[in-house]
């Protein structure tokens, strides 16, 4: 009987086996989930270059690069006996399924707006009672994000917790000169582009300068979420609803708005 062939999957889990196994490579045979933790970082950059530069034969090739690093990682965990290749593809696919009640199940959205309010709930739901249950807002924002990315994604975090009302600080205040013109994504470009210019003449790191600023502002943030919390829960039925919020620790804050009866 002929020897069914193994898939190209298959073949890449044997390898990988081979490659850490007895008499595999030096180098492969060395690594850690540690020591490889930025190979997946690179090679996410290089896959965006390739989708960027609409060259399908370097989109192949760096989709098999991000691949293998999935793989390595599953072998590491496999032979610590945590969990296999399977059972990441299980997870995911468990997922996808869960997440997405309006293909594989009877729930009713009909736009991107709504899938993506449904895909929060049912991770907020997901994580609840679990010890990675999310106490503030701020929680999951990856931190070894870039700078930029990640003061972006504080920024999203903080509006949606209504903590920040998408005012912008006045751009006399930040050395911008007059606010009154139009501003452009060319101009505001400029604008960056010439911060990181006064950063590297003066000899500091824009991107440490803006990480250690996104640090204070989390940390403002996280403070008044718990102080508005906490008035929140101690406010009883009869409570003026006139009572002054709690002063605000950074510019744009919005007191976020009492929940009607009908949200609760």
């Amino acid at each position: 009987m002929r020897k069914k062939q193994p898939t190209a999957i298959e073949r890449l889990l044997e390898i990988m086996a081979r490659l850490r196994g007895p008499g595999g490579c030096p180098w492969d045979r060395k690594q850690t989930h540690h020591s490889l933790r930025f190979y997946a970082v690179e090679e996410v950059y290089e896959l965006l270059d390739a989708i960027e530069s609409g060259d399908d034969a370097a989109l192949l090739e760096e989709l098999g690069d991000l691949l293998l690093q999935v793989v390595f990682h599953a072998q590491l965990a496999q032979e610590r006996s945590a969990f296999d290749f399977d059972a990441v593809a299980r997870r995911i696919a468990e997922k996808l399924i869960h997440r997405h009640p309006h293909v594989f199940g009877d729930a009713n959205v009909s736009t991107a707006e709504q899938v993506l309010a449904q895909w929060d709930e049912l991770k907020r739901k997901e994580k609840q009672g679990t010890r990675h249950e999310r106490g503030s807002a701020f929680d999951g924002i990856p931190r070894h994000l870039p700078a930029l990315m990640r003061a972006t994604e504080l920024l999203k975090k903080a509006r949606k917790a209504g903590l920040w009302n998408g005012e912008i600080s006045d751009p006399k205040s930040l050395g911008l000169g007059a606010g009154s013109g139009r501003w452009t994504e060319r101009r505001l470009a400029r604008a960056l582009w010439g911060l990181v210019e006064m950063a590297q003449v003066r000899g500091w790191s824009a991107e440490a300068l803006l990480r250690e600023e996104s640090k204070r502002r989390e940390k403002a943030w996280r403070q008044l979420e718990r102080r508005c919390a906490s008035a929140s829960a101690g406010a009883g039925p009869t409570d003026s609803p006139k009572a002054a919020p709690p002063k605000p620790p950074v510019a744009g804050y919005r007191r976020p708005k009492r929940a009607s009866r009908r949200g609760a």
